[in-house]
């Protein structure tokens, strides 16, 4: 199994959980408006490894977890949209290490250039076989918050090792 259906985080008290490769990963968020704790639990793992506590701006909205780079190690993706007309997408991601002792980030890229033509939010994101998707709807100059006229671009990425953790690249960029 390469990835896993998007689960929802619907409330703080019913923590999503997601498993591959006998590590499971719980996630839950606490706070109100914009601001929120963000809490990451990892289990099944050679030693324990401490809770991983971190501010987001934003509502998770989904969970996913996957072998992008098919190491054998799963990784976490927790996908944030944040509050306000645009929504704005970002990641929360995490990959597991030889020897299941530790938990590295995943970064995600700022978007940049022709992929970055005509953005103003409105992501999702999803794991696409070996493929970390991020979509979003392609705005023209004068189209209206809730009238994209461009179309859909979608962006997909590859997990490679980074300076001091891990990077999704991106590979391809779409348009339709």
């Amino acid at each position: 199994m390469i990835g896993a259906a998007p689960m929802r985080a619907e409330s703080p008290s019913q923590p999503t959980r997601v498993s591959l490769q006998g590590i499971t990963f719980t996630v839950s968020s606490r706070g109100e408006g914009s601001g929120r704790q963000l809490t990451i639990r990892t289990s099944g793992t050679r030693k324990p490894i401490a809770p991983i506590r971190q501010e987001i701006l934003g509502s998770v909205t989904g969970v996913e977890v996957a072998d992008l780079d098919a190491n054998g190690l799963p990784e976490l993706y927790v996908f944030v949209t944040s509050a306000g007309s645009g929504s704005y997408g970002s990641l929360v991601g995490y990959a597991v290490n030889r020897g299941s002792t530790s938990i590295t980030p995943i970064n995600l890229p700022e978007l940049s250039g022709k992929a970055a033509q005509g953005y103003q939010g409105h992501d999702s994101f999803a794991v696409i076989e070996r493929n970390l998707a991020r979509r979003f709807p392609i705005y023209r100059p004068g189209d209206t918050n809730a009238k994209p006229s461009g179309g859909i671009r979608q962006i997909s990425y590859q997990l490679v090792p980074g300076e001091a953790g891990w990077q999704l690249k991106p590979v391809r960029v779409d348009q339709y």
